[in-house]
């Protein structure tokens, strides 16, 4: 397990517990749902595989380039939501994007990404965008956290008064990406000027890959306790829930299906019944086909490990 330093933290006064709107008595339960075609069929996806909430991309994952929603594509997402029941819903940004970027170029392109998406967020009502942290590229972990906190800020000054929240998410540790430690991310908070509008995602496989040993009851508390102490659970907004093909601090982003991988089912039967996480949406981002047969699979094994 990893160590923790006596004197790191995070300004937390001031944020208050994220609001539960799920069910009262276990977390909501969804997947990342396809945008194809238009925003609002992702709640219909979501729909028919049975989930509570979901998780969106804004656009394309893969491309810098979008289009403005139309009118039409954001009532019909609006009403969709209020049909489906699905009220609830996340949004992940770009692959493309690496807000630690040391090019200046590619560092304000990532920058104007994220706003972007903010944008489209706030004019879907989407309230949490999740971001990967950002990768140093070679300059470091020091020099790496500040561009990041750099590129947050500029994001933050673009999107004044905006409702969505930017959750970072803890990566794998593959490469030079950062933020796969909570000290890490705590430096990352604290060098953020308007620091009370960051949120945090827990990543599953992720947080395993990391270094952070979920499976046992021991590890699993000094895991969450490690973020209280560095963070705060406060933080919390979504999780993704996810098992892992690699092995334990492998820091490889591997995701596997539930109950398949790694991390085991005692972990995620763990995470369901803390009630510290009742109401909050966790995603599965796990393969799938386009029968998203998976998807019923696995939220199936998830709410079979519901205590009655």
């Amino acid at each position: 397990m990893r160590s923790r330093s006596s004197d790191a933290g995070t300004k937390r006064g001031s944020i208050s517990t994220v609001a539960k709107i799920g069910k009262p008595g276990r977390p909501l339960l969804g997947a990342h749902m396809s945008v194809a075609g238009e925003v609002g069929e992702s709640l219909n996806r979501g729909k028919q595989v049975g989930c509570e909430c979901i998780q969106i991309f804004t656009k394309s994952s893969r491309q810098w380039a979008s289009k403005p929603y139309t009118n039409e594509e954001i009532e019909k997402f609006k009403r969709n939501r209020i049909e489906t029941g699905i009220t609830t819903v996340i949004a992940h940004d770009s692959y493309l994007v690496n807000l630690g970027a040391p090019d200046e170029a590619m560092r304000l392109k990532s920058v104007n990404g994220v706003i972007d998406e903010l944008n489209r967020c706030e004019t879907l009502g989407v309230n949490i965008l999740v971001a990967h942290p950002g990768a140093h590229v070679g300059s470091g972990i020091e020099t790496g956290i500040k561009t990041i906190a750099k590129s947050i800020d500029e994001a933050h000054a673009a999107c004044k008064g905006f409702n969505v929240k930017l959750a970072l998410e803890i990566t794998a540790g593959q490469g030079s990406n950062l933020g796969h430690t909570f000290e890490q991310m705590a430096q990352i908070f604290d060098a953020v000027v308007e620091n009370e509008r960051l949120r945090l995602c827990f990543d599953t496989e992720h947080a395993f890959a990391a270094g952070y040993d979920i499976r046992t009851p021991e590890g699993y508390e000094n895991t969450f306790g490690e973020l209280d102490k560095f963070v705060g659970l406060k933080r919390l907004a979504a999780f993704h829930l996810n098992d892992s093909i690699k092995d334990f601090n492998s820091h490889v982003d591997r995701h596997e299906h539930i109950g398949k991988g790694f991390i085991g089912l005692d972990a995620f039967r763990r995470l369901l019944n803390d009630e510290r996480f009742f109401g909050l949406p966790m995603c599965l981002e796990t393969p799938k086909g386009p029968e998203m047969k998976e998807d019923i699979e696995n939220l199936a094994t998830l709410r079979s490990l519901f205590a009655n």
